[in-house]
């Protein structure tokens, strides 16, 4: 099975969390504005010169946030605006459905959605 990796997979993915530790092999299928959440969350905890040596040793796939996904986002988001889901995070939900991808996340928000993998 693939995933779309969102943020928080990433981000306890390169912390070494027990849960992750069976998807650390697996090709990271991720948004550019993924990359972008893990690097400030990685720079507010390491700094630069390390997230660099982190980030550049991940096997990323990037998949291209299109204006229909963005559209379809925005709907998602709206939908579901009491759950207080972040742009990225409605971004990539939205592209692992159009793409047969399962939805990896720990965000509480996707816990109780359809095609999530959810891990604490």
């Amino acid at each position: 099975m693939e995933y779309f990796f969102d943020s928080y997979a990433i981000i306890e993915i390169i912390n070494g969390r027990e849960s992750y530790l069976r998807f650390k092999d697996k090709i990271i299928i991720t948004t550019v504005l993924n990359l972008a959440e893990v690097y400030y969350a990685l720079l507010l905890k390491y700094g630069g010169k390390t997230v660099d040596k982190i980030v550049n040793n991940l096997n990323i796939d990037f998949i291209e946030i299109t204006r229909t996904t963005a559209i379809e986002a925005s709907f998602f988001r709206f939908k579901h605006k009491k759950l207080g889901m972040s742009y990225a995070d409605c971004i990539g939900y939205v592209i692992s459905l159009n793409n047969n991808l399962k939805f990896l996340t720990g965000d509480s928000a996707f816990e109780n959605l359809e095609n999530v993998e959810f891990v604490m």
